[in-house]
């Protein structure tokens, strides 16, 4: 069976994600698209390199048309977050990008599974749907599986604790109206707020930090891309070797928790070689749904305003 990924967007999220997608898992091609034409040139002569280590791979330069039989189209494209600009900031610049790509994608006779990386995911991810006619399952979003690694490792640090023993999501917008389900966080099987020392000021803290690490990382050295490009690459490979996964995504609302809209949110989701196989509405305390609840408000308000004709 041929294995094939299109990564449109050469960027530092995409390039490590391709890299990281080949050293653990087989892939028999991967085409990189890119509207800077060199860089995807560059980037698969580069990639050839690990091919002796990682395993034998078509990889080469190539256009929205080649993922007519692929697998899996990754789009990392669009305008990078600034220092000091929302995500949100970015939906005008980015959805006129996102048509340009996912129609071409579609006309080529695609059926595979898109996932979106390209900021603000959760609108992204809403339109890469509506504008693909795609199934729901068929499109996925990284959703806030990053800023819940972030926060597994900033609970971690406090703690004191190994990361792998975090077991804590943030729900909601990848952004501002985000929210951590601290109330049914466990550590090492231990309810979170029953740990010494934790407490809401402690808490506050923690969401503090984790909301302005991405942020600080631009400010510091320009983007963020090495635990996306892993989420990217989980994601993918479970597509690929049809295995599943759970991490908090960008995924189909159809009345999970009360929610109205026809959207998609960060919430537990379910992926393997169908794509999304279930959306998981996860226990949330009064004062979390409301915040879900907020956040599905908030994503909508910005929805009704993008003209996609």
């Amino acid at each position: 069976m041929n294995r094939k990924v299109l990564l449109v967007g050469d960027g530092a999220v995409g390039s490590t994600f391709a890299n990281d997608l080949l050293q653990h898992t087989k892939v028999n091609e991967l085409i990189i698209a890119d509207v800077v034409k060199k860089r995807p040139i560059g980037d698969s002569m580069d990639l050839e390199d690990i091919t002796p280590f990682a395993g034998e791979c078509d990889i080469h330069p190539g256009e929205y048309a080649d993922a007519k039989d692929a697998d899996v189209v990754v789009i990392t494209a669009g305008v990078p977050r600034k220092p000091g600009e929302t995500r949100l900031d970015l939906v005008n610049k980015n959805v006129n990008i996102l048509k340009s790509i996912v129609q071409p994608v579609v006309d080529s006779g695609f059926n595979g599974v898109f996932v979106v990386s390209a900021n603000p995911v959760d609108i992204l991810t809403t339109l890469t749907q509506k504008l693909s006619g795609f199934p729901k399952n068929k499109v996925i979003g990284t959703g806030t599986s990053l800023d819940s690694a972030r926060l597994q490792v900033e609970l971690a640090k406090k703690l004191n604790v190994p990361v792998a023993s975090v077991n804590s999501m943030v729900l909601g917008e990848h952004g501002d109206t985000s929210f951590e389900n601290f109330d049914e966080s466990l550590v090492a099987g231990k309810a979170l707020r029953d740990f010494d020392g934790i407490n809401d000021d402690t808490l506050a803290s923690v969401e503090s930090d984790i909301r302005q690490k991405g942020g600080k990382i631009i400010e510091n050295k320009g983007a963020t891309f090495y635990g996306i490009a892993v989420m990217l690459s989980q994601i993918v490979g479970a597509i690929l070797d049809n295995h599943a996964i759970v991490l908090p995504l960008s995924a189909p609302i159809n009345g999970e928790y009360g929610i109205k809209h026809d959207l998609y949110l960060g919430t537990p989701t379910v992926v393997d070689g169908t794509g999304i196989s279930q959306v998981i509405e996860t226990k949330l305390s009064e004062e979390e749904q409301a915040k879900m609840l907020n956040s599905a408000d908030k994503m909508q308000e910005v929805l009704a305003g993008v003209n996609l004709d």
